[in-house]
């Protein structure tokens, strides 16, 4: 039998391993750095609930699927329930869809991918790549801006070796931030997550950042937007992207952000020389 004292002494060795861990992990952020981040939660958390508080009276067959799509299936299921509701409430249904997908992208969670499938199943491709594009950017700044407040304790305490070598890439392309940034988010060399949190420690200027970022981000969204047209016969998000159209696409993209770059690094070499 365990004595009461025993209880206590192990309820306090336990409190203390807790407070430990918890000062070790969460002690990088300040009590006005979580306050920062709280609010920027409770903002979406009461713009989400004033979104949903619009929709109109669902099936529980509906609510069952009304929810963050985090597979194909999901995605389906959402689209069906959504294109119910689109015709007779248009505007609520996209500024859901596009709450949901600032969210995402202001806090690097994963799904927006699937979002993109159904804003190509929901609406216009053109106000669909619009749509994309500048949540993508929005949330993308929310990002950037919440890791200007507390990112570079973060950083530097849990990714040092991808700090330092980001460093080196944005110095090395200091003169041509703005191509280099469009270079960034039409390929997969980085992580967009990491681009968004490691631009403001690295004094990437937010014009630079924004413009990137909303313009970048169209030729890989336009497939999946593409093929969110046909969501229904979908049966797997792989080949997406990779036909010859894509590659060409693609590939055309690329070399017009790379273009000054290159040039204007082979101009200084002649010039040198």
């Amino acid at each position: 039998m365990v004595t009461p004292y025993l209880v206590y002494v192990d309820h306090a060795v336990v409190h203390g391993q807790l407070t430990q861990w918890y000062h070790q992990r969460m002690g990088v952020l300040t009590t006005r750095q979580g306050i920062t981040l709280f609010s920027v939660i409770a903002v979406y958390m009461t713009l989400l609930g004033a979104v949903y508080r619009q929709f109109p009276e669902m099936s529980p067959e509906e609510r069952e699927h009304f929810k963050l799509p985090m597979n194909l299936d999901d995605a389906k299921n959402l689209g069906k329930v959504l294109l119910r509701y689109r015709e007779d409430h248009y505007y609520t249904v996209m500024i859901g869809l596009t709450s949901v997908y600032l969210m995402l992208q202001s806090f690097a969670i994963p799904g927006s991918i699937f979002l993109t499938i159904l804003s190509g199943y929901l609406f216009n491709l053109r106000v669909a790549l619009f749509l994309v594009c500048m949540c993508s950017a929005c949330g993308a700044t929310v990002c950037y801006f919440l890791s200007l407040c507390m990112g570079r304790r973060i950083l530097e305490r849990f990714f040092p070796e991808k700090l330092a070598y980001c460093q080196k890439m944005v110095e090395d392309n200091r003169k041509h931030l703005l191509y280099y940034i469009l270079f960034l988010r039409i390929t997969p060399t980085l992580p967009n997550w990491l681009i968004n949190i490691v631009s403001p420690i690295l004094d990437v200027p937010l014009t630079a950042f924004f413009l990137g970022t909303f313009v970048g981000v169209a030729p890989p969204s336009l497939f999946y937007l593409t093929a969110g047209q046909t969501l229904e016969q979908m049966t797997s998000t792989s080949g997406i992207v990779w036909n010859w159209h894509s590659l060409l696409l693609m590939g055309f993209a690329t070399a017009l952000a790379v273009a000054p770059i290159v040039y204007d690094k082979i101009f200084n070499k002649k010039k040198s020389e």
